[in-house]
């Protein structure tokens, strides 16, 4: 209740608000003030069963194209003592089984693995999209799950262009190990290059596909950052025979000593997820062309010769 000025009664008197017909009514008159209005407020109602869950959701879950329902199957439930649904039917749908259990499942793996890695919908659905071309070749039987779902997931992020280490991917994998999603993936690739063609290649992955986010990882600003990015792409003269990752690595230590806040070689290495020798190793090598690769402007007030030699 609350208070309100009534026209008939010339005066403020007491409302009473009526929620189900959205109608303000005078106390005194019963005249209608206003009518039809819309309650804002949160709606609490719950639309569960009496199983005790008091979800206040009332929808399902999106549509999901690459489904054979398109994920709007109904599901008869059953609870506790029988007290909720239809007892009979529920055992007669699962009875029948669902043909599409094994991709509903696949599908949650990746959703849950991606935002882990807080990866974007693209990226989601692009790996998807290539494990139920998998299934629908019947080849993922007896084959390990999360690493099928990890395998996917790297596949998706080289072709979308945005390229996550194996370690990385390793971290959300629920245990699956390194060589077992390099050899899921290699498996992908080998079942599915004969019907995608073309659209299955992942291309080259180079050291500046890394550098957004590892910069972002050790805190550089947007100065630092741009110095790395054209160090990186002026490395790509040079004859450095290492991993891409390695490279990027190595040129984020090296241009961090130029600074007053200089990072231990331990922190690049959390921060790229790439060993302190492996960091060493590309450093040793990128060293002598230090002076041709770091951009002029970026060392104008810096002295190049602060670089640590790498050990022999």
């Amino acid at each position: 209740m609350g208070d309100s000025y009534c026209s008939d009664c010339k005066r403020n008197t007491e409302v009473v608000f009526d929620h189900a017909a959205g109608d303000t009514v005078c106390s005194d008159c019963g005249l209608v003030l206003e009518s039809r209005s819309i309650d804002e407020t949160s709606e609490w109602r719950t639309f569960a069963d009496e199983s005790g869950d008091h979800d206040p959701n009332r929808v399902g879950g999106p549509v999901n194209p690459l489904l054979g329902d398109v994920g709007l199957s109904t599901v008869i439930s059953k609870g506790p003592n029988g007290s909720n649904g239809d007892s009979s039917l529920a055992r007669l749908q699962n009875r029948g089984g669902d043909p599409e259990r094994a991709l509903v499942m696949a599908f949650k793996a990746i959703a849950n693995m991606a935002d882990r890695l807080s990866l974007v919908s693209t990226i989601k659905d692009r790996a998807s999209e290539i494990y139920k071309r998998l299934e629908d070749q019947k080849c993922t039987r007896g084959r390990n799950l999360d690493a099928l779902v990890a395998a996917c997931i790297y596949i998706a992020c080289r072709q979308e262009g945005k390229a996550r280490t194996v370690k990385e991917i390793c971290s959300i994998a629920n245990g699956a190990t390194k060589k077992e999603i390099g050899r899921a993936k290699e498996f992908i690739v080998k079942q599915l290059k004969v019907e995608m063609g073309d659209s299955m290649e992942m291309g080259t992955i180079h050291a500046g596909d890394y550098l957004r986010r590892f910069c972002s990882n050790i805190g550089m600003n947007h100065e630092e950052i741009k110095a790395v990015q054209e160090t990186v792409k002026k490395s790509e003269e040079f004859d450095i025979r290492r991993s891409p990752i390695s490279i990027a690595a190595a040129i984020i230590y090296m241009l961090t000593q130029l600074t007053d806040s200089r990072k231990p070689l331990r922190d690049i290495s959390i921060a790229t997820t790439v060993a302190e020798g492996t960091i060493k190793n590309a450093y040793k090598d990128l060293y002598p062309h230090a002076s041709k690769i770091i951009p002029q402007w970026y060392l104008k007030d810096k002295d190049i010769k602060s670089l640590s030699s790498p050990k022999a």
